[in-house]
């Protein structure tokens, strides 16, 4: 059964269930277990969304917890059995620059801007104000449940960190369902534009994307990694997997499949 809550006509006619829960814990994981349970019941497109999520969760499993109404929490199904797997790993991608489309469309007449931070952080301003979180449902290899988490009426005095931001922190009003509208509706584009091209990101369009999205790209960049090494460099292009290649000393790349990227001025001398 579709469930279309009232205060999101917008996002009910792109998406065949809207599901509007008080507060969770987890909005994946909530969606992760009524996949599991009824997949039938969770058809593409599907999403579960709140304002109060107790126990969100990000890359390398880190948790965090916001004032009830201050984010938007919101996880969609998406299935992914038309996209070959060796392609699968855009669609983390294709969620970040979808959800940096319909945050530039809050601040269409604004000089506020929205970029996408590789490879699925959205910035305003140059500020995180948005994370994302993909995640196959276990038996079910080809759904994948895509986690946002928008900071929309967060007082800048709650925000978690200094390179954190939020539309109430810029002074903007975001008009919730319209930003799910926009968002499912650009996800889907790119997904089937994927699916269309048989894997071929570069013949979808959606190597160019993301790139014409993504501030990361020109910048230097200190990367994370998985083994605890961090890498420097300047972010110069995105590769026909995603990943991102960075140059070191003008001269030498590497390619980065995963890692947390920070923005820098500069590399830091001696390093």
């Amino acid at each position: 059964m579709s469930i279309s809550p009232e205060g999101y006509p917008l996002a009910a006619a792109v998406s065949p269930r809207v599901q509007v829960v008080e507060s969770t814990d987890s909005t994946n994981a909530d969606v992760v277990r009524h996949v599991v349970d009824a997949p039938h019941d969770w058809p593409h497109l599907s999403l579960l969304l709140t304002d109060d999520q107790r126990a969100g969760r990000g890359r390398l499993d880190r948790t965090w917890v916001t004032p009830p109404g201050s984010a938007l929490a919101v996880s969609v199904v998406i299935d992914a059995a038309a996209i070959p797997v060796a392609a699968r790993g855009w669609i983390p991608l294709l969620a970040g620059a979808a959800m940096t489309r319909a945050i530039a469309a809050q601040l269409a007449g604004t000089v506020h801007s929205a970029t996408l931070k590789w490879p699925n952080d959205v910035l305003l301003d140059g500020a995180k104000v948005c994370g994302i979180l993909a995640e196959v449902v276990p038996g079910h290899p080809d759904i994948v449940v895509v986690g946002s988490g928008v900071n929309t009426r967060m007082p800048r005095v709650d925000l978690p960190v200094d390179t954190a931001t939020s539309f109430a922190a810029a002074g903007l009003t975001c008009d919730d369902d319209r930003l799910l509208a926009d968002y499912l509706s650009a996800f889907d584009e790119q997904l089937r534009a994927l699916a269309a091209a048989g894997g071929d990101a570069a013949a979808a369009g959606v190597v160019a994307e993301v790139e014409a999205l993504c501030s990361t790209l020109g910048s230097d960049v200190a990367v994370s990694l998985p083994d605890g090494a961090t890498l420097w460099g300047r972010a110069q292009r995105i590769d026909p997997d995603g990943r991102l290649v960075v140059v070191q000393d003008d001269e030498f790349e590497s390619v980065v499949s995963a890692g947390d990227v920070v923005h820098v001025r500069s590399r830091p001398t001696g390093v």
